[in-house]
């Protein structure tokens, strides 16, 4: 294998500092390009590079990552081609989370299935969505059309909105996955207005979280002040925690549609590294690194 340290997309990875668990997965990864080949939506809010199969083969090479899970982005719109796409080439140790909209037919619904897709994206939170009423729609929607799949709706929003909703989420007919600890303020710890609902929906059993990126609520350096949080999840129902990169890290720059926008230049070895410094115990860590993804994504 290659070292831990070695580039990936011009980033050099701290070395794992723990031996990483067989099976581990990687929950929240995406696939950009090659542009003229899967060609992005006039809709779009930024334009990545490309970042391939490949360099995601050498990020998990040198992170022993074995699993992973394809989260459709937003620059795609409902054109799920490259992503799924990437999880038929990756095989059997890869899912996916598609986006759909209106337009997406039953037939397609099958074909991503055979192809690896477990999940449906609502993305609230990239789009500013802050009416619970509407949240909820779109929640009761998206989980209405993957229920016979026997997938789970996954969501980008917020704390207050994930309060907002917590009658509706608990009567969805599917699991829901919140993305990136539910967008809190790190700064503000653990005692933050919506945090206990979150931790309340996460001991129903009826929400997953990733841990994943806690640039997107930390504004500290190595994000010390995301720790308390993940503790409290983990302590919350350390059978409902997942993790993930958020690889290859879009969002570095102020977002314009007319220019390619650089990837933040994240270290997922220290990523990784951090997980376990986040967990208590090798079961904790077993849990979310495995057991915790092979159940949710059907491995």
């Amino acid at each position: 294998m290659m070292p831990a340290s070695a580039p990936v997309l011009g980033v050099t990875h701290t070395p794992l500092a723990f031996e990483v668990p067989r099976g581990a997965c990687d929950c929240h990864t995406h696939i950009f390009g090659p542009a003229d080949k899967f060609p992005y939506s006039s809709k779009r809010l930024y334009t990545p590079g490309d970042a391939s199969i490949d360099d995601l083969k050498a990020l998990h090479c040198a992170l022993h990552i074995d699993r992973v899970v394809i989260v459709h982005p937003s620059p795609y719109g409902a054109d799920n081609a490259c992503t799924a796409d990437a999880v038929r080439r990756l095989g059997d140790r890869a899912r996916g989370v598609a986006v759909i909209d209106d337009t997406t037919t039953a037939r397609e619904l099958a074909d991503m299935h055979a192809a690896g897709i477990r999940g449906v994206r609502v993305n609230l939170e990239s789009y500013g969505e802050s009416d619970p009423a509407v949240a909820g729609r779109q929640l009761q929607q998206a989980a209405a059309r993957v229920a016979p799949l026997g997938w789970h709706v996954q969501t980008y929003t917020n704390l207050a909105i994930l309060a907002a909703l917590h009658d509706t989420i608990l009567a969805l007919p599917t699991t829901l996955v919140v993305d990136h600890f539910g967008r809190p303020q790190a700064a503000r710890g653990t005692t933050q207005p919506g945090f206990d609902a979150l931790l309340a929906l996460l001991r129903s059993g009826k929400v997953y979280v990733k841990i994943s990126a806690p640039y997107r609520i930390s504004q500290l350096p190595h994000y010390p002040d995301a720790a308390p949080l993940a503790r409290a999840m983990i302590d919350a129902n350390p059978d409902r925690i997942v993790w993930g990169t958020d690889w290859p890290h879009p969002g570095a720059a102020k977002r314009d549609p007319a220019v390619i926008e650089p990837f933040r230049p994240e270290d997922d070895g220290a990523a990784l590294n951090r997980l376990a410094g986040w967990t208590k115990t090798r079961t904790e860590l077993q849990k979310i690194l495995v057991d915790n993804p092979a159940w949710l994504y059907q491995f």
